[in-house]
This record gives C-alpha cells, sequence and structure tokens, in this order.
C-alpha cells in the first residue's frame, strides 16, 4: 500500500509541475491579456491544487499527520484563483483592451449590458 501511494504523490506533485510550467509559459508566449489569463487562472490553479495535494498525502502517509491547513488552502484556491481570473479578463474587456486581431468570436461585444455610453449621453 505504501509503494502505491508513493506512486499517487509521485504523479500527482510531477502533474503539478507540469502544469505549473506550462501556465508560465503560456502566460510568456501567449498574445493577448485574454489568453495569458486564460493560462494564468487555469493551468497554474491545477498546478498548486496538485502539488498540494500530493503534499498533504505526502505527509499523511509518512508521518500520519492531516494538515487541515494545506486542505483549507487547496480549497481556496479552488474557489478564488477561477473568480480572480475572470474578474481580471472582465475588468481588461470593460477597460477597453483589444482582443487579439486572430480572435473569431466576441461574445460581449452586443451584449446589451456591455455597451459602453459616451459621456454626453449620460449627462
Amino acid at each position: 500500500m505504501n509503494e502505491i501511494a508513493n506512486i499517487v504523490i509521485i504523479v500527482l506533485i510531477i502533474l503539478g509541475a507540469f502544469l505549473s510550467l506550462v501556465a508560465a509559459y503560456g502566460v510568456i508566449r501567449l498574445p493577448d491579456i485574454y489568453t495569458r489569463n486564460h493560462a494564468a487562472s487555469k493551468s497554474a490553479t491545477l498546478g498548486v491544487m496538485s502539488i498540494l495535494l500530493g503534499a498533504l498525502l505526502f505527509f499523511y502517509v509518512k508521518d500520519g499527520f492531516f494538515n487541515s491547513r494545506v486542505l483549507l488552502g487547496i480549497i481556496f484556491i479552488f474557489m478564488t484563483s477561477p473568480v480572480a481570473g475572470h474578474l481580471i479578463a472582465r475588468a481588461a474587456y470593460n477597460s477597453g483592451v483589444e482582443l487579439w486581431d486572430k480572435s473569431v468570436q466576441d461574445d460581449l461585444k452586443d451584449a446589451p449590458h456591455m455597451k459602453k455610453t459616451s459621456s454626453k449621453e449620460q449627462s
């Protein structure tokens, strides 16, 4: 049983490191803020969660110590990172940051709640 647990821990940590590397590469190489934000929020979230889960299992299997703080860290990352990524992308869109010129679709362009009003219309 201990060897199976070690293999699972190794796989989780290597997977987490790989996803974090993919996130870093995506942030460097992708063309606009929206795709970079996607790489940073999705891949990094899964990478950090995998590494923390591997650490949680490692200390539970090795020492029999269950650390609830690591579990709370996993839950916190799982809940906050995607929401933060969404809010950053929405703020960029509302600020007028242009999409990449090869983007195929802009779903928010014709949305009624996203219409920009000029200062003359507000007066």
